[in-house]
């Protein structure tokens, strides 16, 4: 069985869910709303929703006919806790934490 730390970070290593998530700091929103900016299908944006859901960073609800999203605001404490031990980041800033694993690891040259 997965870690739940590796639950979360595997959800938040795609930016497509990473930007789903920022939306939903704003409020509630129903899934054709979340869906509505990309330019991918409504079905792959229900999978990115599933896994969010699956590591318990946001809930789903059905209202109606009508399925919304929420963020659960207490799912990324113990990812923050965690990387507040490292003494160099605020508490969830995830674009942080990537700038440094880039100049830590070294970005990969794209042309090979």
């Amino acid at each position: 069985m997965a870690h739940p730390l590796d639950t979360t970070f595997a959800a938040l290593a795609d930016p497509t869910r990473r930007l789903i998530l920022s939306m939903l700091l704003e409020d509630d929103m129903a899934v054709t709303d979340v869906a509505a900016p990309f330019t991918t299908s409504l079905a792959a944006i229900s999978k990115h929703l599933q896994v969010l859901a699956d590591a318990g960073l946001i809930s789903q609800e059905k209202r109606g006919r009508v399925k919304w999203c929420k963020l659960e605001p207490d799912a990324l404490r113990a990812a923050s806790v965690w990387m507040q031990g490292f003494g160099q980041f605020e508490p969830v800033d995830l674009d942080a934490f990537e700038r440094f694993l880039v100049a830590d690891l070294g970005e990969p040259d794209p042309a090979g």
